[in-house]
């Protein structure tokens, strides 16, 4: 870490009484134990931006590696240095959102705190978006951008696999819709803001959606870039990120009519079925238990195995802890105990009308599992 003291060529220098000037350009910076790499990024960002008054904003998920303190110890020298720690909340994309409305900047770049973004780029991001582009991403994969050097091989191909599925959702308009590095005018911004998904993790493939079902066709510029190893942490990839991203596709794909939480709660549903299966075959086989018991064990054990999914994955900016984890899971089995009631009741009128006893089954189905989502956002994880 390089010392902190003294003056730096990123800081504003307009209106020389103050020594500082309202920032043109807030760059949003979402963290999560990033702490080794706050200081060097925005050194990077004041050589890149010298001479255009900007603003580093750090919305930090309460990491316990200290990146808020580090942050805060930053802007005690830097004035253009602020720090948003977030407390019971995680989450990219709600961080970018709170991060973008907090600053009275006119224009807004997101970029990751892990320096593998080119933030060289950034003065031709900021003309691009001047000269009338809506939003202007920097690409990997425009022009003469690469991955190669930030990715590995099976990560470049789920990272072309994902951006295909994303283009089902947002056609031609961009090359890189999976890119957590852009910029654009506030205006954009304030036009979807109340709008954007605060459950997903790639805000940037949401933004294009929700404007262009609001009619809004973004005028959208690239410039490209060679994607970098990280510095230093690690990388937040993970099998559950997957399955966010794919309730986020599943929502856009409905055009927002399903939200992404409901459809990665209906997924860890799908999911206890075969739990569900898995133990009543293991109960009424090799634990030789009689039908009854057999399906009382099978139920706890698929009620148990959904409540803890949902709390890492439909819910993890919400996590429950401790002992509110506990009395999490004994309001959920009372919760869904009640959604099996809706199920049946649902289920037995529908079919005193049809007589038709798949439609029957899957509408008591879909009305516990509405219920069970509707009531567990509100009681369960608040």
């Amino acid at each position: 870490m390089s010392d902190i003291a003294g003056s730096h060529p990123g800081t504003p220098t307009a209106g020389q009484e103050s020594g500082y000037a309202a920032p043109h350009l807030a760059v949003i910076v979402p963290s999560f134990n990033e702490r080794d790499n706050i200081e060097l990024l925005y050194e990077r960002l004041a050589l890149a931006l010298d001479g255009i008054p900007f603003e580093m904003v750090v919305v930090d998920d309460d990491s316990p590696d200290g990146t808020a303190g580090l942050t805060r110890e930053l802007a005690q020298v830097y004035p253009n240095i602020r720090c948003i720690r977030r407390y019971g909340r995680r989450g990219l994309s709600s961080a970018c959102v709170e991060g973008m409305a907090s600053t009275a900047a006119p224009y807004l770049a997101v970029i990751d705190a892990d320096l593998q973004h080119d933030e060289r780029i950034l003065p031709q991001m900021l003309e691009e978006a001047k000269a009338g582009a809506d939003l202007v991403v920097g690409s990997r994969f425009a022009g003469h951008g690469s991955a190669a050097g930030g990715l590995s091989r099976a990560r470049q191909r789920g990272s072309a696999l994902a951006t295909r599925l994303a283009g089902l959702v947002v056609g031609e308009a961009v090359s890189d819709p999976m890119s957590g590095y852009f910029l654009m005018p506030r205006t954009t911004f304030d036009a979807v803001a109340s709008r954007l998904n605060k459950d997903g993790f790639k805000i940037l493939l949401d933004l294009i959606a929700t404007s262009r079902r609001q009619g809004r066709h973004l005028a959208i510029a690239e410039v490209p870039y060679d994607f970098r190893p990280r510095h230093a942490g690690e990388s937040k990839m993970s099998p559950l990120i997957v399955v966010q991203y794919l309730g986020l596709w599943l929502s856009q794909l409905t055009r927002g009519v399903l939200p992404t939480s409901f459809l990665l709660f209906a997924m860890v549903g799908a999911s206890g079925i075969f739990v569900h299966m898995a133990m009543l075959a293991l109960a009424t086989g090799p634990l030789g238990l009689p039908f009854v018991p057999a399906q009382v064990t099978a139920t706890l054990v698929a009620m148990t195995s959904n409540f803890f999914l949902n709390n890492v994955l439909t819910y993890a900016d919400r996590r429950l802890h401790g002992s509110r984890l506990w009395l999490g899971l004994l309001g959920f089995y009372v919760i869904c105990s009640l959604g099996g009631i809706a199920n049946i009741s649902v289920a037995t009128m529908v079919y005193d009308l049809r007589h038709e006893t798949f439609v029957s089954g899957l509408a008591g189905a879909l009305m516990s599992s509405v219920f069970n989502y509707a009531v567990t956002r509100v009681f369960t994880w608040k």
